[in-house]
């Protein structure tokens, strides 16, 4: 296919731009949506199945099939559903998700690691222990069930603020709302929430987060560092009655737009080493003294 846009079309999208969508669908891997074509499947009728996303999402009348849930054990006990679009939507998503993500990668937060091109956990690891030597005090946080109860007005009133095209907010508002089948068979529609899976949730989330979180963080606690992958987060404070307003702030600030704070997996830490003693210390006695973030226990 070539880089020409197409003509009598609604929407300009390339064909290149659903190529190179596939490129990193194909990349990716995983497992067949609810129709049960596979990547190899798919791949065997390649330019047909191309064409058509292409030819539907340029006349705007592309709709996503619904999403297959599958639950997925957590490290912790439980489990975590993961939504599993088709192959086809897959290409889709990455079509809207790279054109979107090209657009609000220059105004993310430099302290925002998940989910973005060049940057890693252990990138966020290793700037969190590089402030504990230098902050006393940590609020950790995790947003309970982002994923599955984040608002979907909100995330378009982000994506608005964003997009250049009006294809991206229509998608975006369609597989937002894309129905989620579960593994009995039966098709729960959506009111909230974004599949954890998806090949667009990840900008989404990012972008969302980045106003309710890291521009809220920059305006109201500039003293404060902090590292955020996706829904996980740790800020630094210089104080015991800093890190209480940053907690108090931010439990208000979530319950705002709808969100709720893991009460299991957020709470103040005071930062212990060898120069900052526990007991009767400056933490004056503080019950907790160690963290976990993404992974590593600090």
């Amino acid at each position: 296919m070539d880089e020409v846009k197409a003509q009598a079309k609604p929407f300009d999208i390339s064909k290149v731009e659903v190529w190179d969508a596939w490129a990193k669908v194909r990349g990716n891997k995983g497992a067949p949506g609810v129709d049960g074509v596979s990547i190899e499947a798919f791949e065997k009728d390649l330019e047909d199945n191309l064409y058509l996303v292409w030819n539907r999402m340029a006349s705007g009348t592309y709709f996503p099939p619904v999403v297959k849930a599958v639950a997925i054990p957590k490290a912790g006990g439980g489990t975590r559903t993961l939504g599993v679009p088709t192959v086809g939507d897959r290409v889709a998503q990455t079509v809207v998700a790279e054109h979107l993500s090209a657009r609000v990668e220059p105004v993310f937060h430099p302290d925002s690691y998940g989910y973005r091109p060049g940057r890693s956990a252990l990138d966020a690891v290793a700037v969190c222990r590089e402030r504990c030597w230098r902050f006393d005090w940590v609020v950790e946080f995790d947003i309970r069930r982002f994923f599955d109860t984040v608002p979907h007005d909100k995330i378009v009133a982000c994506v608005q603020a964003h997009a250049d095209a009006r294809w991206v907010v229509l998608y975006v508002r369609r597989w937002l709302t894309a129905g989620l089948r579960m593994p009995g068979g039966g098709v729960v529609d959506r009111g909230v929430g974004t599949p954890q899976g998806s090949a667009v949730s990840p900008v989404l989330a990012n972008l969302f987060l980045h106003y309710v979180f890291d521009t809220w963080m920059a305006r109201e606690f500039p003293g404060c560092r902090f590292e955020r992958y996706a829904d996980d987060g740790v800020v630094h404070c210089r104080t015991l009655v800093q890190a209480e307003q940053v907690l108090a702030g931010l439990r208000s600030r979530m319950a705002g737009v709808g969100l709720e704070l893991h009460p299991g997996k957020t709470r103040i830490v005071y930062c212990r080493d060898s120069n900052r003693g526990g007991g009767g210390g400056p933490d004056g006695g503080h019950p907790h003294a160690q963290f976990t973030f993404l992974g590593y226990t600090f």
